[in-house]
């Protein structure tokens, strides 16, 4: 697959988008080249296990312009960074504990020239301010997880699903999601027919 294949999902994509996935993929070769940041095997699959995976989210929910959006462990830009472009009009804060991966994040945010991304080194629990969404891609345990987005989560919502997290997660999520009762999964097989989705889902959580 290749940023054609975005295309496909997303019709309603312009020229110029278009244009910014098409660039991706010389992009991250170019860094992961010097900071590896994509394991070889995904970098051969990379429209499909990365940006599509991470534009997952964008089928649970269509930000509306000027949603703040949190990307927790973010590591080389992932969900983050493809979402930015998805919607240019909305606000991501890429966070990451590991400087070489923010590096890359900001030498990415760059060259594509996307002006609604923050990319900051540091811990989750160091962000000041809120946010509409949390979003990340299987860090850690859901109960750590929610643990770091504590008071991150505005209570003013305006998107037509409800402030709060939205968590890339895979296989058997029984037993790790027990406690929280309110959690819904998308199964993203069901947007994107592809086997390396089979077993992955979007876990979404709404804020209190």
């Amino acid at each position: 697959m290749d940023a054609s294949g975005i295309q496909h999902f997303f019709p309603e994509i312009s020229e110029a988008q278009l244009t910014q996935f098409q660039a991706l993929r010389s992009v991250y070769d170019h860094w992961n080249s010097q900071i590896n940041v994509i394991s070889r095997k995904d970098t051969e699959n990379f429209y499909e296990r990365h940006v599509l995976h991470s534009l997952a989210i964008a089928k649970v929910v269509q930000f509306i312009p000027g949603t703040k959006v949190l990307d927790i462990g973010t590591g080389g830009g992932f969900p983050g960074i493809p979402l930015a472009i998805l919607f240019p009009e909305c606000h991501f804060t890429l966070i990451d504990s590991i400087g070489k991966k923010i590096k890359v994040v900001k030498e990415v945010t760059h060259e594509l020239n996307l002006k609604n991304v923050t990319a900051i080194h540091g811990r989750a629990e160091e962000i000041k301010g809120e946010f509409d969404f949390v979003v990340s891609r299987a860090v850690t345990q859901m109960q750590e997880f929610t643990q770091w987005t504590k008071g991150k989560i505005s209570a003013k919502h305006k998107n037509s699903l409800q402030n709060g997290i939205l968590y890339l997660k895979g296989g058997d999520l029984t037993e790790e999601l027990k406690q929280f009762k309110k959690a819904q999964l998308y199964p993203i097989n069901t947007y994107f027919p592809f086997e390396f989705f089979e077993t992955k889902v979007v876990v979404y959580l709404p804020g209190k």
